[in-house]
């Protein structure tokens, strides 16, 4: 999910971050994209209050304030913190606003020797019509094709973003999209045309979800007639098993396809998506969010806190480690412990001596998922992945 918050936190109404974790619930995002945050109070409320309101799942990129220009709002990334490691983060200076980027490495069984990496960039295009502001969002768009002129071709990428785009013949779209660039990229809608106050484009408008701005402080008013905000897909991503987009998928999250130039609340707007939501959207932002969903012939590795890090009578302190592995016993003395490899052969062995905390040395182990039981619970086993 891309999201343009509305200068979050401090616009109304107050308490948004609750909105949005009615509106996050809805669709539980494995990685949520924004832009318009404000501050890293801003960052810690939504993973806090609006991700983690009923456990510690997601994670947050680092904050950084905007290096670009005079702007004072920025992007940011949250990512399942059992499905994903973070593995390098960048900041691409333009002459408007920061694109940050994103190095998400998918938790994958063979991601040791055969890695799904998701270089994921986060934008805020220039605003507003005219010759100069495209000429603003060109040079913008320039940075990200110049930046993944190092990936690997068939690299997959992700580039979202609110791109303040009125058809698809301006100059940045056509440059996202060149066939020349080093990593190609895909439109997953692939919906060409003036999409700027077009009834035709009715379903896949993102702005605004609002007739009016009173009241609110901030944002635009209109109704939703405007196409701004983007998921753009490199080509791999198309056709390469493990890591492919789902056909049908991509949507304006709450356009119900019948909300033209009104409000997104609107009871005449009615559809897939419920009033509930519909009136969360409305009082959140003045965008809707842009969704979509890929899949992967690869297993994934779900590393669940109240899954698989509590057996019986042990559990471990962390289930992605690259040097120590903590285990914290309870209700139990004189056990045994045995590390288990993919292929069921044991490779470590070690007893507790009646210490209610057991440190086991895996530095040496080789990258990979590794299973942990012990002689007083032998059926129950909890799972690891060894990381560098």
């Amino acid at each position: 999910m891309f999201y343009n918050l509305l200068e979050f936190p401090e616009a109304l109404p107050q308490n948004r971050q609750d909105i949005l974790k009615d509106i996050l619930n809805e669709y539980n995002p494995d990685i949520f994209m924004i832009c318009e945050l404000q501050s890293q109070e801003g960052a810690d409320l939504i993973l806090n209050s609006s991700l983690n309101d009923e456990g510690i799942d997601y994670a947050a990129a680092p904050y950084f304030e905007n290096q670009s220009g005079d702007a004072d709002l920025q992007q940011l990334l949250f990512y399942r913190k059992n499905m994903f490691t973070l593995e390098n983060t960048a900041i691409i200076s333009t002459t408007v606003r920061d694109i940050n980027r994103y190095d998400l490495k998918l938790s994958t069984a063979d991601g040791a020797t055969d890695p799904v990496i998701i270089y994921t960039y986060v934008t805020h295009l220039k605003s507003s019509q005219g010759s100069a502001n495209q000429a603003l969002r060109l040079e913008m768009v320039q940075e990200f094709t110049e930046d993944i002129e190092s990936l690997d071709p068939d690299a997959f990428v992700l580039f979202a973003g609110d791109f303040n785009i009125y058809t698809s013949t301006e100059p940045a779209y056509t440059e996202i999209l060149d066939s020349t660039n080093n990593v190609v990229m895909l439109d997953p809608i692939d919906t060409l045309g003036s999409w700027n106050n077009n009834e035709d484009f009715a379903a896949i408008h993102t702005q605004s979800t609002r007739l009016s701005s009173s009241g609110f402080g901030a944002g635009a008013g209109g109704g939703l007639d405007d196409r701004f905000d983007f998921i753009m897909m490199s080509q791999a991503m198309q056709t390469n098993p493990a890591l492919r987009y789902v056909e049908g998928t991509y949507k304006s999250y709450g356009n119900n396809a019948n909300c033209y130039n009104n409000r997104i609340d609107a009871f005449e707007c009615d559809g897939e998506f419920s009033l509930q939501l519909r009136s969360s959207l409305y009082n959140m932002s003045d965008h809707l969010p842009v969704v979509m969903s890929l899949e992967t012939n690869k297993e994934i590795v779900i590393l669940s806190t109240h899954d698989n890090e509590i057996a019986a009578n042990f559990r471990l302190k962390s289930t992605i480690v690259s040097e120590i592995l903590e285990i914290e016993t309870f209700g139990a003395n004189d056990l045994t412990f045995s590390i288990y490899n993919a292929l069921g052969q044991k490779v470590a062995e070690t007893s507790n001596n009646n210490q209610t905390n057991t440190v086991i040395n895996v530095a040496h182990f080789p990258q990979g998922i590794y299973y942990l039981t012990n002689n007083q619970s032998s059926t129950q086993t909890l799972k690891f992945l060894k990381t560098f």
